[in-house]
């Protein structure tokens, strides 16, 4: 996996209900996203990260699993201006799997949302759901 020399901002967020263990979704959240920042509020976690690096869980599921088109999908469809985003299973992130949701409701307990701001967001987009060879 090469990682584009690219400047963005990842942001991660998730709601902790009442019946979750907040300690649980921190966990999920640092299954999934390496080298980033998490804080912890009452209802809520939430992580930053400025290094591509923190995605590629995210991008060796892509790959691995032959869903770029469905990532695609999505992160095209969400796009506005220089940020776009899409939705992971909290509960399959807890296990260290990697799942998409199209829609926030497919994660019983909610999604973890992933914000993308770049002023090369098309160049990012293009990095997560192309093969190496295509870049």
């Amino acid at each position: 996996m090469r990682i584009p020399n690219i400047s963005c901002k990842i942001e991660m967020f998730c709601s902790v209900n009442p019946s979750e263990d907040p300690k649980k979704i921190k966990k999920a959240i640092s299954n999934i996203f390496t080298n980033s920042n998490i804080k912890t509020e009452i209802f809520s976690i939430s992580a930053q990260s400025k290094d591509l690096k923190s995605l590629e869980k995210i991008y060796e599921t892509v790959h691995t699993k032959q869903s770029q088109k469905i990532y695609r999908r999505n992160l095209e469809k969400n796009l506005e201006n220089d940020t776009t985003w899409f939705y992971l299973n909290k509960q399959a992130a807890f296990v260290e799997k990697i799942a998409i949701c199209e829609e926030a409701n497919e994660s019983p307990l909610g999604p973890i949302k992933v914000i993308l701001t770049s002023s090369y967001i098309d160049r990012i987009i293009d990095w997560i759901v192309s093969r190496d060879d295509e870049i």
